[in-house]
């Protein structure tokens, strides 16, 4: 029973590769009704061509040579998304999660890569995007979704034409520009777990002649959380509160510019997982360990011990502003501009090994700047040339304090002994980059596209980490200072040779260079650690081929990629491995550019409209990651807790991912009603870089429902939905420091949870 999602899928897939050739046939739109309800059943008779612009210019999702996944407003909401972690199940071979500990942050991995730390010294390997702004850091990723346009998720490395350090691929997120009528909706949801929210979002000219327009977008949401304590307190909730403002000036064909305003807040309680090995406390004098918490074979209840006191949680503020230029500069030519600022502050608590005892417990802190230009000069002769040159600059500055509590760590004779760490660091980041891509249509249905990017990055990063040991240990108390600069660079080509076979039919072979800066270990708590905190940069190369297909009549769509990567100097954060000789756990942390890594694999995504009103839709991703070699000193052989399987699997890169959905849309009362479901699989998931049987996840599926009614007139929607129907227990995180009193932690999914809204367009 667990392979039946993906069997269904992949025979899904079958079906619409055998039958894409058929011929066109009468869709009954000659005479659709325009009501909003009618709209619907119209859209479930024919398939609407969807635009991206993966490559940084208006194209058919069926003519880009780029494995990309798109998801319009009403896809988000069939998805019942309220943030973009939604996404998890609906793109092959992508693992998107909240994050390690944090009710603010997102954790992506495309195609086994990904960032392996939520630290703030660790650039993220997939890129996050908002209306072509990049975000810095996973901290205010997981962005709430309430005035979405459309959902763009590119798959592989997108080394020439995006930002900095996408090596895994990139999540754009494009929002809703106010337009010349006057629109808006307003909504509210409430479910189980105290879920409330509010969304609203309103578009206005405010000019006569249409050529100013603003609108102002925002969500309240909130829910009580669905972890518990026995005491009564309640953890990984929701406080959010979020809004969005446009002021756009269109005067003319020539000229359009929206200057952006937005702000999120977020107050929560912990956001806790649960400790997966035994908790361990070591005696400094008598050689001894205690456990302190026996391993928790059972079933997790979602109930979960803290050594924090009330009104320790997490805080984030997220606010930036940003000015999107476009010029028309002739019929061929046009420049566009992208310039912004960004400023984060985030203090959080963190139980990391989620448990009444004080071992790794946490405060972080930071304050992080960004400012960013991009600029890009587009030419298109009409015909068969296109081409795109640019400039980008990033400077980031992230300043950090951070504190560290372990009084249940360590013991002299029985006594335990109070300790903390804290950390002060610096890091400051500046990033240029100018880039070229052509594309050229050199005979009739052939392309080549070929592109180039010159990325040059500096970081500077200064840290002091004292360490304060109670008695009788006060002489071992020291303070570590760390200062470093360094700079990367690299050159990262892409190339894609295209034919066009038929209007409906493009096959395409591509191969495209990654590159990730280099950084320095904020974790370097010792004077021999602070003396080797420098890892180098990542690289990886995909080569990868695909079709798209569409039937003439726009009832059935099918895209399919394969592809083969090698990626070079993976960035690993471990933990040391003690030496059972030795009576001091260490707090050693190391960054090491481990590995050499082999990805294979295929992704193939389909729809089928059939008759009237219903539609089936499939995503499979097949993904066989492994690493050709990982360089570990950690492991020597003599050591008896020598492990040769530590390495044997790659974190977040389950072999296979799959979902399939369904729905249909009835008449009913003059309006439309639509049900939906959908189940989504995904095999054995690895949650850390060094293997633990603890920190992984065994296959599962997961089912949705739901149910739309859309009024007649187009005012009114009534939407009620389940998610996880089955209420099936599941990790999607882990944090492991096994060095630190054996804490490995695992976060888990929402249980089953349920909700009913209304929301009225005008």
């Amino acid at each position: 029973m667990k392979h039946a999602p993906l069997t269904l899928a992949i025979g899904l897939v079958i079906g619409l590769a055998a039958t894409l050739p058929a011929k066109a046939q009468d869709a009954g739109q000659a005479n659709a009704p325009t009501t909003e309800a009618k709209k619907k059943q119209q859209e479930a008779t024919q398939l609407t061509e969807v635009t991206v612009s993966a490559r940084r210019r208006e194209e058919s999702l069926e003519k880009v040579p780029v494995a990309v996944s798109a998801f319009s407003e009403e896809d988000m909401r069939d998805l019942q998304a309220t943030s973009i972690d939604a996404l998890q199940g609906a793109v092959p071979n992508m693992n998107i999660v909240q994050g390690r500990g944090s009710s603010s942050s997102v954790n992506i991995f495309i195609r086994g890569i990904g960032q392996p730390d939520a630290l703030q010294t660790f650039d993220p390997g997939v890129g996050m995007y908002v209306d072509d702004v990049y975000y810095s850091r996973i901290q205010g990723a997981l962005i709430s979704l309430f005035d979405v346009d459309h959902v763009e998720v590119l798959r592989g490395p997108q080394g020439t034409l995006y930002g900095k350090n996408s090596t895994g691929g990139a999540v754009k997120v494009v929002t809703k520009n106010p337009g010349t009528t006057p629109e808006g909706s307003i909504e509210a949801t409430f479910g189980n777990y105290g879920r409330r929210e509010g969304r609203f979002y309103g578009s206005t000219p405010l000019s006569k002649d249409g050529a100013w327009s603003a609108s102002l977008a925002g969500a309240v949401t909130r829910n009580d959380g669905y972890v518990h304590n026995y005491s009564g307190r309640d953890f990984n909730n929701d406080n959010t509160k979020s809004v969005r403002g446009k002021l756009r000036f269109h005067p003319s064909d020539t000229f359009d510019g929206v200057l952006t305003l937005d702000y999120t807040k977020m107050d929560t309680a912990l956001t806790l997982g649960q400790p997966v090995s035994p908790l361990k406390r070591t005696d400094l004098v008598f050689g001894s360990v205690t456990l302190l918490q026996p391993n928790l074979d059972e079933k997790y209840n979602f109930h979960t011990q803290t050594s924090f006191p009330p009104g320790d949680g997490q805080k984030l503020t997220h606010k930036g502003v940003a000015l999107n230029m476009n010029w028309k500069l002739s019929d061929q030519w046009s420049l566009k501009s992208i310039s912004a600022y960004r400023k984060l502050d985030s203090d959080s608590y963190i139980d990391i090994d989620a448990s009444q005892y004080e071992l790794g417990d946490v405060f972080v802190g930071f304050r992080q700047k960004q400012a960013s230009q991009e600029l890009q000069l587009a030419f298109d002769n009409g015909s068969n040339l296109q081409s795109v040159f640019g400039a980008y600059y990033l400077r980031e500055n992230v300043p950090s304090t951070q504190y560290a509590f372990a009084d249940d760590l360590f013991a002299v004779a029985g006594r335990t002994v109070p300790f903390l760490r804290t950390i002060g660091d610096d890091l400051t980041t500046k990033s240029w980059a100018g880039f070229a891509h052509v594309n050229w249509e050199f005979v009739p249905t052939w392309t080549l596209a070929a592109g180039i990017r010159y990325s040059k990055e500096s970081k500077d990063y200064d840290r002091t980490t004292s360490t304060f040991w109670g008695a009788p240990l006060t002489a071992l108390n020291e303070t570590v200072p760390l200062s470093r600069s360094k700079d990367w660079n690299a050159w990262t080509p892409t190339v894609s040779l295209q034919k066009q076979f038929d209007p409906q039919t493009m096959w395409y072979v591509s191969a495209s260079r990654g590159f990730k800066s280099g950084g320095f270990n904020g974790r370097a708590n010792s004077a021999a650690e602070a003396k080797t905190a420098e890892f180098d940069p990542e690289y990886v190369w995909t080569f990868e081929t695909g079709l798209k297909m569409r039937s003439a009549d726009n009832r059935l769509q099918a895209n399919l990629a394969a592809f083969h990567s090698n990626y070079k100097d993976f960035q690993a954060r471990v933990s040391e491995i003690q030496n059972p000789g030795s009576l001091t756990p260490t707090f050693a942390f190391p960054v090491i550019n481990a590995a050499k890594l082999k990805m294979d694999g295929f992704e193939a995504e389909g729809v089928a409209l059939l008759g009237e009103g219903t539609r089936l839709s499939t995503q499979i991703g097949y993904l066989k990651a492994k690493y050709d070699r990982f360089d570990d000193a950690r492991l020597d052989p003599s050591n008896p807790q020598y492990n040769p399987t530590i390495h044997d699997h790659v974190p977040f890169s389950p072999k296979w991912t799959a979902r399939v959905a369904a729905t249909q849309t009835f008449n009913l009362a003059g309006g439309a009603l639509t049900l939906g479901a959908d189940a989504s699989y995904r095999t054995e998931t690895w949650l850390s870089v060094d293997n633990y049987a603890a920190l992984s996840q065994k296959a599962y599926t997961l089912v949705g429902a739901f149910g739309i009614f859309d009024s007649g007139d187009g005012h009114w929607q009534f939407r009620a939905g389940v998610r996880n129907a089955t209420n099936k227990v599941y990790k999607t995180d882990g944090q492991e420091f096994s060095s630190v009193g054996n804490i490995r932690t695992a976060y888990y999914g929402m249980p089953r949870n349920y909700y009913a809204s209304v929301r009225y367009n005008f």
